[in-house]
């Protein structure tokens, strides 16, 4: 043998390393819902609770900023508020499910996780392997952390002062935009993310809480359906 080949590089390590910036960015976001849990009215044992069963973000800002305006009394207009953000994880299960694989408890352990972050990280990466390990390692790292972040928050109550200051939601932000931006590479993923963003923005100041993000995901649907922006078949 004259050369030497390279051994292929193991998927793994960019999927952790994407897995940590997006979970660290996301779970220290966990310490502004803890503290706003707390001022809402929720006891330090119903915030923890909350993250550790409901384990959606946007789902649980919705549930406590609409008690925070109406009380118990708003509780049904909470929850259906929360159910309807919570409803565009089912879309991403459909994605997440042939990655995810195996027996049905398997399947049934990974519904937990099945977030907007363990998403994106997973279909980021290129290969099956680096697809499965960035949908555990992410989806561990924030339920660890959120949870985590959660109590803290919660502890504290006003000694964090007003949480908004601080930018976490930007930082998440920041770090979903940056697993996001790499893959706008072709036209139509263009035409997604700037059709879904423009639905989505319109809609929030008209529509209960969890019905626009649902209409954006509803744009990939049909660009998909439709093919916009896509090559045709010939």
């Amino acid at each position: 043998m004259t050369e030497t080949q390279a051994a292929p590089s193991d998927p793994a390590g960019p999927a952790i390393r994407a897995a940590l910036g997006v979970g660290l960015a996301v779970s220290a976001y966990g310490v502004s819902f803890g503290a706003l849990a707390v001022a809402s009215g929720l006891d330090v044992w119903q915030a923890c609770v909350l993250s550790l069963f409901m384990f959606s973000g946007g789902s649980q800002f919705a549930l406590i900023g609409v008690l925070a305006s109406g009380g118990v009394a708003a509780a049904p207009a909470a929850i259906t508020s929360a159910t309807l953000l919570g409803a565009r994880n089912a879309l991403y299960a459909m994605r997440l499910s042939p990655i995810v694989g195996g027996p049905w408890w398997k399947r049934l352990a990974a519904a937990h996780w099945t977030i907007d972050e363990s998403t994106a990280v997973a279909v980021a990466q290129p290969s099956l392997r680096g697809q499965r390990v960035g949908f555990w390692a992410t989806g561990a790292i924030i339920y660890l952390g959120w949870n985590l972040a959660t109590l803290i928050g919660a502890l504290l109550g006003d000694l964090v002062g007003d949480v908004r200051m601080y930018g976490l939601d930007a930082a998440a932000a920041a770090a979903f935009l940056g697993l996001l931006w790499p893959r706008l590479t072709a036209r139509q993923p263009i035409v997604v993310a700037v059709a879904a963003g423009v639905v989505a923005t319109v809609l929030v100041p008209w529509l209960p809480a969890g019905v626009p993000v649902l209409a954006a995901a509803l744009v990939a649907v049909v660009v998909g359906v439709a093919n916009l922006g896509g090559r045709r078949i010939a």
